[in-house]
């Protein structure tokens, strides 16, 4: 009887510590970095003057996420050189992420790549993106960069609590092949229908 009550306390208690997924950086060919917060393009720089990657693949590179501009503008900021950045500007979702990287990554030769995203995100960009590069050949570490998200309790402030509803919901939706901009259209529907 007691035993479901404590697997649930369990679940919720380590709902956010399952989406911080977290690898140590390693030597690889690229680092491809999503869009969103600017703390992505900040960890791809440290990594980059680290010596682990030789370039910086930007996904959606005309997205704004710090004060110096766009992704690309923010890595030249950052002090990233022109040569050493790699653009796609296309995707719209996490799924088109990797969708449209993967073939720039072919086409290029590469072999491995370090994946940037913000922390809660990480545990589902594995998800997509180990399902798109299935047989690609190519392998891939994935490093969180800092969001300010409360893993250990995240039901202690609300944009954590939001933040956590809104990757479950979406994984579940992954799971059941539910991607792209569509998905992300009818997820912010179904956001709105609890809101009312």
């Amino acid at each position: 009887m007691y035993l479901p009550i404590l697997l649930i306390f369990i679940l919720f208690l380590y709902a956010g510590r399952y989406l911080d997924y977290f690898q140590s950086p390693k030597d690889a060919d690229v680092i491809i970095v999503l869009s969103g917060s600017g703390g992505r393009v900040a960890l791809a720089s440290t990594l980059y003057k680290c010596g682990y990657i030789s370039y910086v693949f930007l996904s959606n590179v005309k997205a704004i996420n710090s004060r110096s501009g766009d992704m690309h503008q923010t890595a030249l900021a950052l002090g990233i050189p022109e040569e050493a950045i790699l653009t796609e500007d296309e995707a719209q979702s996490t799924y088109q992420n990797a969708q449209f990287t993967l073939p720039i990554m072919k086409q290029r030769g590469f072999k491995s790549a370090i994946v940037v995203s913000s922390d809660f995100h990480m545990r589902r960009v594995k998800f997509i993106f180990d399902h798109v590069y299935k047989k690609s050949g190519i392998e891939l570490t994935y490093i969180g960069s800092d969001s300010g998200y409360n893993a250990k309790t995240w039901w202690s402030d609300r944009n954590s609590r939001e933040t956590t509803f809104n990757e479950y919901t979406k994984m579940i939706g992954n799971a059941f092949g539910y991607n792209g901009p569509e998905a992300k259209s009818a997820f912010e529907q179904i956001k709105r229908w609890f809101r009312r």
